[in-house]
């Protein structure tokens, strides 16, 4: 496998500073990540986004910006969200130095994002549900407030130390699912036990995070996600075609 690095995006969602920009693209060049995605920056990194990237502005001009994090996310096999709290009805969270051995495992398969929110608000919950891997970073928690630049650095050693540790985990044997492939899956799911009665569309109550959270644990692979869609086509009594 090539350098697993070079399947790591750094996704900065709603970034509202340009200077954060620039100190992102230098946080990743200088640990060996090149892929910066940016999802509705509120400001281009004009002037003070490359003075603050220095010597990383091919890092910055080759960023690739998206209309939306379903977008950034597209082609991912894993996708972690970086956050400051517990969400409710997110799977567990993982401390960094955790967490960066399975994003180097993952990228043996494909494409894999680590995503940062706005500075003021981080990540959405919605955000996060996109993500199958919550990440925390052990911040002094009477003051946990990290500069978004250093938590992008904080980031990106943890990912360059795993990906230069000879006794790193092995890649899985079977390919993960892809982003797409876990949306379509939930979308199934959901008109799934919508047609049997079992969720009520006027009363959802929390039915679907719950289930987004049962299986977003398990890190279903391809073939996994192949099976369950072909018992909930079997499940459904219409026969309708669920894309």
């Amino acid at each position: 496998m090539n350098n697993p690095l070079d399947r790591i995006r750094i996704v900065l969602s709603h970034t509202s500073h340009p200077g954060n920009i620039g100190a992102a693209a230098r946080a990743m060049k200088t640990m060996g990540l090149t892929q910066l995605y940016l999802v509705n920056p509120c400001a281009d990194p004009d002037g003070v986004g490359r003075a603050r990237s220095s010597n990383a502005r091919d890092v910055l001009e080759g960023a690739v910006v998206c209309a939306s994090l379903e977008e950034a996310l597209e082609g991912t096999v894993l996708a972690a969200a970086m956050t400051a709290r517990m969400r409710e009805l997110a799977p567990p969270p993982q401390w960094a130095r955790a967490a960066a051995p399975q994003m180097v495992a993952a990228a043996a398969h494909g494409p894999v994002a680590l995503v940062f929110g706005n500075e003021t608000a981080g990540l959405s919950n919605e955000e996060v549900a996109l993500c199958r891997l919550p990440v925390m970073i052990p911040t002094n928690p009477a003051y946990s407030s990290l500069n978004l630049g250093a938590a992008v650095q904080v980031m990106c050693y943890e990912l360059r130390l795993a990906a230069l540790d000879p006794g790193r985990p092995p890649a899985p044997e079977n390919p993960p699912a892809t982003a797409e492939e876990i949306r379509h899956f939930y979308e199934h799911l959901e008109a799934a036990v919508t047609q049997s009665g079992f969720l009520d569309p006027a009363h959802p109550k929390r039915l679907m995070p719950r289930l987004r959270r049962l299986f977003d644990r398990i890190d279903l692979e391809r073939d996994e996600v192949s099976l369950l869609r072909g018992m909930l086509k079997t499940f459904m009594k219409t026969g309708n075609k669920v894309d």
